[in-house]
């Protein structure tokens, strides 16, 4: 069986692994905004460390109304978006399709739950280094790989499994999880640090990690999330760490997404990924001092960044 594909927010993320899955052959069809009429004319461009292409005519929409019903809608948003995903899920995604969540954070799959029924939500994280260049122009610079996992059950379903098969035929290395909470807090373990200290030191990864005081700073938030995801009663692995610290360090020098939407004067998802996972452990009764601090200097830097674009 071929998969219809939607992807809502054809942005660096969902315009990379939308044009993955139509350079592969998938049906694809691409939620779009102030992109809309050169990715309608002109198509996506895609350079990559892996191989650039070109795809030069995409199935583009300005207004969900117009797009046909998918069997998996791709919601590649901004978290500050999603007060919008009550008006975008219904029209798009068929009756026994599959809405996946592949947003930073704490907490999404819920939200979309409300929309759509827990039985039709997926999440999806997504360990990617791109950017948007331009109008329909992605670049992506590392990484790709995809943890997939179910909202409502545990385990790994039928429907993971096929996902996985067209992303993989894709050439984007996916993992499934048997529990979503597990992965959600893995990536949080990178987010939090890399994130809110580009934002608030005004920094790169590299330059995070290459300075000792930083890179102590960064451990020091790493394991604090994790003391915090086995207080909210999920099972990180002690070496996530470890792990976390020396996959950043073979990355390119990045400057995250967070620091990009600062530095455009965009919305920083502060409360997905910070005020939510401050918010859990607190209810599970851990002392999160770092993450507070950060939640709240980041709280002040958003409210000043978006009240100086007006």
């Amino acid at each position: 069986m071929q998969r219809s594909y939607a992807i809502i927010g054809t942005g660096a993320l969902g315009g990379f692994y939308g044009a993955r899955l139509q350079h592969a052959g998938c049906e694809l069809h691409f939620l779009l905004h102030s992109d809309y009429e050169h990715v309608r004319r002109h198509g996506l461009i895609c350079e990559s460390k892996d191989g650039d292409f070109t795809l030069p005519k995409v199935n583009a929409y300005r207004d969900i109304r117009d797009m046909p019903k998918c069997d998996v809608v791709c919601v590649c948003l901004k978290t500050t978006q999603n007060h919008l995903l009550p008006q975008l899920l219904p029209p798009v995604v068929k009756d026994d399709g599959v809405v996946l969540v592949m947003q930073n954070g704490l907490g999404i799959e819920a939200q979309v739950a409300e929309i759509v029924g827990a039985e039709r939500v997926m999440g999806a994280l997504c360990f990617l280094c791109s950017n948007k260049i331009g109008p329909g122009h992605i670049r992506h610079l590392d990484y790709g790989h995809v943890g997939l996992g179910e909202f409502a059950i545990r385990g790994i379903s039928d429907r993971m499994r096929a996902i996985a098969g067209d992303l993989n035929r894709a050439g984007i290395l996916t993992q499934l999880h048997e529990d979503l909470a597990v992965v959600r807090w893995q990536k949080l373990v990178w987010n939090i640090p890399y994130n809110g200290l580009s934002v608030v030191l005004d920094a790169t990864t590299s330059e995070l990690m290459t300075n000792p005081h930083t890179r102590q700073l960064v451990e020091q938030l790493m394991r604090e999330v994790v003391t915090d995801a086995h207080r909210c009663g999920v099972a990180i692995a002690d070496e996530t760490v470890g792990k976390m610290l020396a996959y950043t360090d073979k990355m390119i020098p990045y400057r995250t997404s967070m620091k990009i939407d600062y530095d455009e004067r965009h919305p920083m998802e502060v409360e997905a990924i910070f005020g939510n996972s401050l918010r859990a452990a607190q209810q599970a009764g851990a002392k999160s001092p770092l993450l507070e601090e950060l939640y709240h200097q980041l709280k002040f830097l958003d409210a000043r960044n978006t009240a100086s674009s007006r």
